[in-house]
C-alpha cells in the first residue's frame, strides 16, 4: 500500500456499515471486492481506516449513528453479510470515551490462517481522529472450523494488469479424478460442491474469453489452511478466490464459445453480442494485435450455406441472404469471415485480421457425444502482440 493513496482514501468522520476489512497492504483485495460486490447489483465503497490502519469495503456511511445500526440489521439478512458491523468515526472536537464491543472482531487477511482478534480502544492522541465500535446485533453464528461445507466463496476474477473486474466462468474440478464436477459463474458468491473424495482437493480452472487460464487448488474440508496460499482470504463469513487474470499474447489461443450461428448458416444469433464485444476490446486495447479466426464444426459433411446478404445484418436471417452450398470447410471459413467482417465495420483494420476454415478437422468432441455442439467454435489465435 502506497502512504499516498491511504492519505487519499482515508475514510472522513460519521459511521459506516462494513462488510469485509483488509491489512494495510491488500488494498487490492478491497478493491476487487467492492467492484465485484457492484457488479452483483450492490453499491458499496471502500477506504482506509487511519486510526486502526484497515482497508474497510462498507454498504453504508452516514452521520446517523442509529441509521447504521438499522441498515447493519438488514444487511445481516443476508448469508454475505452475516458478519457485518457498524464502525463509527469521530471527529476531534467531538472525542469522547467509548467502551468497545468485546465480542466484535476484525479480521487480519495476512496473517497465518484465520486470525482474529478482539477489537481494542486504539491510542488516541488529543489532536486526532478518534474511531468508535458500536454495540451491534448478533451476528448469524459462524461455524468453527469454517471449509467449502458451510461457508460460501467469492471467485474474484481480475485483470492482474489493471484490477479491473473481468466476467467469466469457473470450471470445478475434481482433483483426484480429473473430472469435471460444474462450471460457475465468476464475481458471485457460491457454495462450491463437493467432490466426494478422501482429500477433498478441488481444482478451479478459470475460463474468460482473452485471458490465459489460471488453475488454482482449494481443499472442500481443510479450507482455513488454504488461507495460507496467497490467493485465498477468509473474510468474515465467506472465502474469497483471487484469480489475477492475465491477457493472451502471441501464440495463444480463446475460443468465442459463446457465439452462436444459425443453423447451417454464416449469420449470427444476437447472443453472441456479448463476445463479441469482448473480443472488440481486447483489439481496441491492444492496438497492434494480429488474430487468426479458426472456424470449425461439428464433423465434416457438406451441405446448405446461408450467406449474410448486402445490408451485412449479422444477427438475423433477412430477405437478401444468400442461399449457397459447399463443405463443412468452406462454412467454417464463412462463419469466420463474418467475425472479421463485422469487427471491420467496428473500426478494426482489415490487415489485422486473418481467416481459416478448418470445418471437421479439428474436433475437440466425438461428434456424437453429448459435447458435440462445442465442436462448432471460432478460435481466437494472437498471431501478433
Amino acid at each position: 500500500m502506497s502512504t499516498s493513496n491511504a492519505q487519499k482514501n482515508t475514510l472522513p468522520t460519521g459511521s459506516y456499515v462494513v462488510v469485509a476489512a483488509f491489512s494495510p497492504h491488500h488494498e487490492d483485495y478491497a478493491i476487487r471486492l467492492s467492484k465485484g460486490l457492484n457488479k452483483d447489483g450492490m453499491h458499496t465503497s471502500y477506504g482506509f481506516e487511519a486510526t486502526r490502519k484497515y482497508w474497510y469495503v462498507y454498504l453504508t456511511h452516514s452521520a446517523d449513528r442509529d441509521a447504521c445500526i438499522d441498515e447493519v440489521k438488514k444487511a445481516r439478512g443476508e448469508t454475505r453479510f452475516a458478519d457485518a458491523w457498524v464502525h463509527t468515526i469521530k471527529g476531534q472536537d467531538q472525542i469522547e470515551t467509548v467502551k468497545a464491543d468485546p465480542e466484535k472482531k476484525i479480521l487480519d487477511a495476512t496473517e497465518e490462517g484465520r486470525k482474529e482478534t478482539p477489537k481494542e480502544e486504539p491510542k488516541v492522541e488529543p489532536s486526532t481522529t478518534e474511531t468508535e465500535v458500536v454495540p451491534n446485533p448478533s451476528a448469524a453464528p459462524v461455524y468453527e472450523p469454517q471449509n467449502l461445507k458451510n461457508t460460501q466463496v467469492f471467485l474474484s476474477l481480475f485483470n492482474a494488469t489493471n484490477n479491473e473486474v473481468i466476467e467469466g466462468e469457473v470450471e470445478v474440478v475434481n482433483s483426484e479424478k480429473g473430472k469435471l464436477i460444474s462450471r460457475v459463474k465468476g464475481n458471485d458468491y457460491l457454495i462450491l460442491p463437493d467432490p466426494k473424495t478422501k482429500t477433498g482437493q478441488l481444482t478451479l480452472i478459470s475460463n474468460v474469453f482473452g485471458f490465459r487460464k489460471e488453475q488454482l487448488e482449494i481443499n472442500y474440508k481443510n479450507t482455513e489452511a488454504d488461507t495460507l496460499k496467497p490467493y485465498v482470504t477468509l473474510v468474515g463469513n465467506f472465502y474469497m478466490v483471487n484469480f489475477a487474470m492475465t491477457q493472451i499474447h502471441k501464440g495463444d489461443i480463446s475460443t468465442l464459445y459463446n457465439v452462436y450461428f444459425f443453423n447451417d448458416a454464416a449469420i449470427m444469433l444476437p447472443e453472441s453480442k456479448y463476445q463479441l464485444n469482448s473480443l472488440l476490446e481486447l483489439m481496441q486495447k491492444s492496438p497492434t494485435m494480429k488474430i487468426t479466426l479458426h472456424g470449425h464444426t461439428n464433423g465434416s459433411g457438406g451441405g446448405k450455406i446461408i450467406y449474410m446478404g448486402p445490408s451485412k445484418n449479422f444477427f438475423a436471417i433477412t430477405s437478401d441472404a444468400k442461399n449457397g452450398s459447399g463443405s463443412a470447410k468452406a462454412l467454417s471459413a464463412a462463419r469466420a469471415e463474418t467475425i472479421k467482417q463485422w469487427l471491420i465495420v467496428q473500426g478494426i483494420t482489415e490487415d489485422r485480421i486473418n481467416v481459416k476454415g478448418w470445418g471437421g478437422g479439428r474436433m475437440v468432441y466425438d461428434k456424437n457425444s453429448a459435447y458435440a455442439r462445442k465442436n462448432i467454435r471460432v478460435d481466437v489465435e494472437v498471431t501478433s502482440d
